[in-house]
């Protein structure tokens, strides 16, 4: 795969998120004893040099997490990332470069790794279906609330390191009405309208349909986006001619690399994926001496 450093649109998280994270897992690690292992074999002198490479194609995201781990070990540690977030990387290629006490480096081995495959595969995940969209519209890959407890700043940032861009970070930031809440409602129109009569003048609307007549309903009361769910690509066509541009336009549903073309070609301005965060498999990633 052709190396990519950094998309331009990518920050770093404020560390202030990451840490707390990344201290919890070490604690859930050293549990009350520490590392008994390697502090009964390496002597606290013993020194090393290290990487962390990649065993396979992916791309990278986490590096801030796994430099957070190693210098909460111990700050003497350097710590260089030579492929940042967003970078592709191929078998072989190094990742972060450690130097500095072996005991540091060992323990705080498994914490950095786990977090660091586990959001390098969101963003691998998220790239396959970036590029397989890409020649057949103009929609957005997208994630959702589907993250693991406690990860989903890191996870929302790995699926930009992928190329995607994030939904909802919360209940909170939008209203996001869905079949349940129409339900409760009685009707699309009345969920719209008691959700427009409390929502701020900041904050947007957008309600789930899963049928034409559906949307129909939405669009004669107004709101800012709609979220398509399970509609075939011909349904989907139909449902962005109807649109015409009133709303912005979000196909969810079981959407993969295989299918996501298709729904790319309907016009749709947004496709959401729930399995890039919820189930994406891990790329294997390895620390060696050096």
């Amino acid at each position: 795969m052709p190396e990519t450093v950094l998309l331009p649109t990518l920050l770093p998280l404020p560390r202030i998120l990451v840490e707390p994270v990344v201290r919890a897992a070490l604690l859930e690690d050293l549990g009350r004893a520490g590392d008994i292992t390697t502090d009964a074999i390496v002597p606290p002198s013993e020194r090393m040099e290290a990487v962390i490479a990649s065993r396979q194609d992916g791309v990278i995201a986490g590096t801030d997490a796994a430099v957070i781990a190693f210098e909460l070990i111990d700050p003497s540690l350097k710590v260089t990332v030579e492929r940042p977030d967003g970078a592709r990387v191929a078998p072989g290629d190094g990742v972060i470069r450690l130097s500095g006490p072996a005991r540091a480096v060992l323990t705080a081995e498994r914490v950095a790794l786990n977090l660091l495959c586990r959001l390098s595969g969101v963003a691998t995940a998220t790239a396959s279906l970036v590029e397989a969209a890409r020649p057949h519209g103009r929609a957005s890959i997208v994630c959702t609330r589907k993250t693991t407890p406690g990860l989903r700043a890191l996870e929302k940032h790995a699926v930009r390191a992928g190329g995607g861009s994030n939904h909802r970070f919360g209940l909170d930031d939008a209203v996001l009405i869905k079949d349940n809440h129409v339900a409760v409602a009685g009707g699309i129109v009345p969920a719209i309208e008691r959700a427009r009569a409390r929502a701020g003048h900041l904050v947007k609307i957008e309600v789930e349909v899963d049928t034409l007549a559906q949307l129909e309903q939405a669009l004669s009361v107004g709101v800012d986006a709609v979220l398509l769910d399970n509609m075939s690509p011909e349904t989907l066509r139909r449902a962005v001619g109807m649109v015409d541009g009133r709303a912005l336009t979000e196909a969810s549903g079981r959407i993969n690399r295989d299918t996501v073309g298709a729904v790319a070609a309907s016009g749709v301005d947004l496709i959401s994926v729930g399995w890039i965060t919820h189930s994406a498999a891990i790329i294997d990633l390895g620390l060696d001496a050096a």
